[in-house]
């Protein structure tokens, strides 16, 4: 449907009066048809669309920017990720947004955020961009024809990705800017083609609202057994949420960002943003299909000039490729998308130094200790300058989404934890028989044999034994696991060299945690490595 200048689905209401066509809520091939007709983006064979989004090929965090006024002030935790921008900073770039929209061809996306009647949000998206429009329709949770009709948006995001931001006149630090602002409940996106910013932007609004109506957001994918055994696991970009969720055994709750209510676990959203680097039909071969099927988007993928084949093992653009794609797109997806409590908890981390053990199983109080640490590596091309994977620690596996203090997160997760009695593992999906350079990646095979054998409680039958570094129990044998996989040190060529390794890295825990100090109980300080 086209409007015309006079039916603009009440855009007033954010000050716009476009001038352009404006069309809200296109089917993905009416949006496919849009996009071409833009010049941007190109068929693939078996019926993606491609996108280049350089030179944005990834998040954009210090360009992330809070309103400070009032009503943020006390409870948004301000510092390096949460950076206040003034009132009037805001004020002048959102003049400017909506003066180029305006003049603009626009599309209306309106949606839902939050698989749940009394905890999620509608959201609706306005850019001049119908593959950005298409994005916005696969991530978020899409809604009937009768709900659209009485449509109220309760939040905005207003995107222009070509529109490029002033430093001098709008408080922030290049040409591209994310602003939230929570008294208004609008967010602007210019200056980045990087789709991945729409979503993760509503993302920190629920991380601000949900806590206060008693919803523990999470930046995890989740999964449910045949039995109805919740999993959540928890990580940051790359280092397997997504690939480790997408099991054929289990059914897909979601892939990235979830709330844990009395009820029990619900997806944020109603699609998925994979990475493809490498990706193959073998190693997942879920996500690998989603790729070859209508309505997909792909993200800096390398094609065959002729064919229109992909080519995922090039990185010739980004390492950080990726693929939107509906929920529903994996066979096994549940829907609609929620379940009950977990029984089992996994955090993620990408150890680039290679000294962590692939699997090992945490009291509360460690699962506390490593929540608010958020251990791993920042993966190359995840985000702009990183072109090699480095140590980072994020805490609760997500800082950059964090509006509010770590510790509200992380005394929500250890409320639940005694309250349901969920089991924390600790996974290395990093590098094992020496760090980034020297060792090799985990093999995936192994990590999926491990996660299965615990989530299936397999290894309550197994020995552990205590990891003299860190303190943590790793099982003596895993099914299908080579017993000296389990056991890094084993796996080092130069035994010196691991302890050497293994030393600084638990040195970076106790630095990093010493900012937790004051915030924890005595149990919790003594549960990192020793």
């Amino acid at each position: 449907m086209v409007a015309t200048n006079e039916d603009t689905y009440d855009l007033g209401r954010h000050g716009l009066k476009p001038t352009g066509r404006v069309r809200r809520n296109l089917s993905p091939a009416r949006l496919y048809e849009a996009a071409f007709a833009q010049g941007d983006g190109e068929l693939v064979h078996m019926g993606a669309i491609a996108a280049v989004t350089s030179p944005t090929t990834g998040r954009s965090p210090n360009d992330r920017f809070v309103v400070r006024d009032e009503h943020s002030e006390e409870p948004v935790d301000w510092g390096k990720v949460n950076v206040p921008v003034s009132t009037e900073h805001f004020d002048a770039l959102r003049a400017d947004l909506v003066k180029y929209l305006n003049g603009r061809d626009l599309f209306v996306q309106d949606a839902r955020a939050g698989e749940d009647a009394k905890h999620g949000i509608n959201v609706r998206v306005v850019t001049d961009s119908a593959w950005h429009a298409l994005f916005a329709y696969n991530m978020f949770l899409r809604l009937g024809a009768s709900e659209l009709d009485s449509f109220e948006p309760q939040f905005t995001v207003l995107h222009a990705p070509n529109l490029k931001a002033d430093p001098g006149r709008h408080g922030c630090r290049s040409e591209t800017a994310i602003m939230v602002n929570f008294t208004r409940r609008e967010v602007l996106v210019v200056g980045s083609r990087y789709a991945g910013e729409i979503k993760k932007s509503i993302f920190s609004v629920l991380n601000h609202l949900l806590p206060a109506d008693g919803v523990f957001p999470m930046h995890c994918s989740a999964n449910v057994g045949p039995d109805g055994d919740v999993a959540l696991f928890f990580g940051l970009s790359g280092t397997g949420k997504t690939t480790l969720s997408a099991d054929a055994s289990r059914g897909l709750i979601g892939d990235d960002e979830h709330g844990w209510s009395e009820e029990g676990v619900f997806n944020f959203e109603g699609g998925c943003y994979a990475k493809t680097i490498r990706l193959s039909p073998e190693g997942e071969p879920e996500i690998y299909r989603a790729t070859q099927m209508f309505g997909t988007i792909l993200e800096n993928v390398v094609l065959d000039e002729k064919t229109r084949e992909i080519d995922f093992d090039d990185a010739s653009i980004t390492e950080n490729t990726r693929a939107s794609y509906p929920i529903h797109y994996i066979p096994n997806a549940v829907l609609p998308s929620r379940a009950g409590h977990p029984r089992n908890v996994v955090f993620l981390t990408a150890d680039a130094f290679g000294v962590l053990p692939p699997i090992s199983r945490l009291t509360p109080e460690q699962a506390m200790y490593h929540f608010l640490s958020g251990y791993t590596a920042k993966v190359a091309g995840t985000e702009r300058g990183v072109t090699e994977p480095s140590a980072t620690f994020s805490a609760c596996f997500g800082a950059p989404f964090l509006p509010r203090h770590p510790g509200v997160y992380a005394e929500m997760l250890g409320d639940r934890l005694r309250e349901h009695g969920a089991q924390v593992w600790l996974v290395n999906t990093g590098w094992s028989g020496g760090g980034y350079g020297v060792g090799t990646r985990m093999k995936l095979r192994h990590t999926r044999a491990m996660v299965n054998a615990a989530l299936a409680g397999e290894l309550d039958k197994t020995e552990f034994v205590a990891d003299p570094v860190f303190g943590i129990d790793v099982p003596t044998a895993v099914p299908g696991v080579p017993p000296e996989v389990l056991r890094p040190r084993d796996t080092w060529a130069d035994s010196a060299a691991y302890d050497a390794a293994s030393g600084k890295l638990s040195q970076m825990f106790k630095t990093n945690f010493e900012r937790f100090a004051d915030q924890v109980g005595d149990e919790v300080r003594a549960a990192g490595p020793r």
